[in-house]
């Protein structure tokens, strides 16, 4: 494992592994600095972006705010293997990212620590296939601007649609899917637009035939069974965000059977909330961000410790019987 030094009293840190594809996938993780984690936190990126360097920014926060946070760059995304922008399944994705995170709650350290999921635009519909795979492992999550539907701004026209997917199954990877710049309408800041651009890890293609598939499946999939959701959320949409859907986030919200749900929508704010609004704003959204997880971490840290004080009466009136 590959270490760098303290930044601002966090610790990051990376490593390749590989999938049971024998896929080489890059992972990452931040470490809050002289103090015990108050839980864990695993970032599921969006579509063409990756951890290392386009979600820094959120790794960092968390971990100053006492969180350990772990990263995965998909297959065909950022420093993994694959094709790059390629999706050819989206299971695997879920798949990948459900067996490596799982691995590191296994850890001995990790056993006792909760667990939450954070993801953005597509890594929300990650982190909702990853709860309805199992519905009692994880929680809670945070859902910043979810891809449960595709804004109809940025959608093909059905036709089109139905004439891709066909195409899609005869040549996959081609980029020829008829789209508008992403970065133009998720990116407020000009100086964090460049800085995506800039990034060799981020693609920036059209997207590829089967991707593109593959993302409207998705959508379309989560769309539809929103009732299905149980675990606790914070959902942040900004109000004029033209890449995902912001009234799917409020359907979300009143169609959860979950007990704990919170929905925050941000008016002016676009789709990147964390990584491409000016400053104010991206405080704005972390500060709700953190309170949320810290009063989730605190109660279920002191329900834990209730639960472990009344076992111990229990066993000390035993011992007096």
């Amino acid at each position: 494992m590959a270490q760098s030094d303290d930044h601002q009293n966090c610790r990051y840190e990376e490593e390749f592994i590989v999938n049971h594809r024998a896929t080489k996938l890059f992972t990452c993780r931040w470490l809050p600095v002289n103090q015990e984690p108050k839980a864990l936190i695993f970032i599921c990126h969006g579509y063409a972006m990756e951890c290392s360097i386009s979600m820094r920014g959120t790794g960092e926060q968390l971990a100053r705010a006492g969180f350990e946070v772990h990263g995965l760059d998909y297959e065909g995304h950022g420093k993994s293997s694959g094709l790059q922008g390629y999706i050819p399944n989206f299971d695997n994705i879920v798949d990948d990212c459900s067996d490596y995170f799982t691995s590191v709650c296994e850890r001995a350290e990790n056993k006792q620590k909760k667990r939450f999921l954070l993801g953005e635009s597509m890594g929300g519909a990650v982190a909702l296939l990853l709860h309805r795979k199992d519905p009692v492992f994880w929680d809670g999550a945070v859902l910043v601007a979810p891809m449960c539907k595709i804004a109809e701004e940025i959608k093909p026209h059905p036709i089109v649609v139905n004439f891709l997917r066909k195409l899609a199954n005869i040549i996959p990877t081609w980029r020829i899917t008829p789209t508008q710049d992403i970065v133009d309408v998720a990116v407020k800041s000009p100086e964090l637009r460049e800085e995506i651009r800039s990034n060799p890890y981020c693609y920036k293609g059209r997207p590829r035939l089967k991707t593109a598939v593959e993302l409207l499946q998705v959508s379309l999939d989560i769309e539809e069974n929103l009732d299905k959701v149980s675990l606790p959320f914070l959902i942040v949409h900004g109000e004029e965000d033209k890449v995902t859907d912001p009234s799917v986030s409020k359907l979300l919200h009143e169609s959860a059977s979950s007990k704990d749900k919170t929905l925050k929508l941000y008016p002016g704010m676009w789709h990147a909330l964390t990584s491409g609004e000016p400053p104010e704003n991206i405080e704005l959204v972390f500060s709700n961000i953190v309170a949320w997880l810290d009063e989730r971490s605190i109660t279920i840290n002191i329900d834990s410790e209730m639960a472990l004080k009344s076992k111990q009466d229990q066993q000390f009136s035993l011992s007096q019987d």
